[in-house]
């Protein structure tokens, strides 16, 4: 069942001035930058893992409420974080539970062929062209495909719109393992999708299917200078709709 954004919204009013805090489906979310940072930082803080960079985990988190805020998660309790300044043989991809307030699942995972060896360095939205792209996603549905149990995702942004057209999908394969690591030097490479090892994905899959954020990081210029979601107050609100433009 899809969840109705405005169930309840609560204003608290402190004596210093106005802060307000947005309630969505019991879960508070900040309205002001000022609150979204010591909300990023106290969350940061609690979920304690610093294997996460917290400038990611930060422009996540920032992308994440934008999205609560539009009405366009309707899966709320996950966000999933793939930082692609690491080295493919380390783990870069966290599933982060919002409700617990903690990381569930770390893990290795592929990057596109053609965006680098080790290290994902070049992306593009564009058919065919077997490189990953960056960027806010939304989980949809899933469906059995050749690697098994799969994944589709839908890019919420310029840098990664075609991701439907391009079958840009979470599936499992046998180079994204820690074997493939040992005997190659890095891990394996996709066609563009952020594949993971087979122990796991499947419980990994059900827990962020239908509806929930996914953001793959690299600190692109172009990108994070245009980006509706990382870029601009919290408050953004009914303005981060997907462009055709590439990276």
């Amino acid at each position: 069942m899809v969840k109705n954004l405005f169930l309840l919204i609560a204003i608290a009013v402190c004596s210093l001035g106005q802060i307000s805090w947005v309630e969505i489906d019991n879960y508070n979310y900040p309205s002001t930058e000022g609150e979204f940072q010591e909300y990023s930082k106290d969350l940061y803080l609690t979920i304690n893992n610093k294997s996460i960079n917290y400038e990611v985990f930060t422009h996540a988190l920032k992308g994440y409420v934008k999205l609560v805020m539009n009405n366009q998660l309707d899966n709320r309790d996950y966000l999933t974080i793939i930082d692609f300044t690491s080295s493919s043989k380390d783990k870069r991809f966290f599933l982060v539970n919002l409700k617990d307030k903690k990381v569930e699942y770390e893990s290795v995972v592929a990057h596109g062929k053609n965006s680098g060896l080790e290290f994902a360095k070049s992306f593009s939205n564009k058919v065919n062209s077997h490189q990953s792209s960056i960027g806010f996603y939304k989980t949809a549905e899933t469906y059995l495909g050749k690697h098994g149990l799969s994944l589709r995702l839908d890019g919420l942004e310029f840098t990664n719109s075609n991701a439907r057209k391009r079958a840009i999908v979470i599936h499992s394969a046998d180079y994204a393992s820690t074997n493939f690591i040992k005997n190659n030097g890095r891990l394996g490479r996709s066609f563009g999708c952020p594949s993971l090892p087979k122990t796991n994905y499947k419980e990994i899959i059900q827990k962020i299917k239908n509806g929930s954020a996914l953001f793959i990081y690299y600190p692109n210029n172009t990108y994070l200078n245009k980006s509706k979601l990382v870029n601009g107050g919290i408050a953004t609100i009914g303005n981060t709709s997907s462009e055709s433009k590439t990276v």
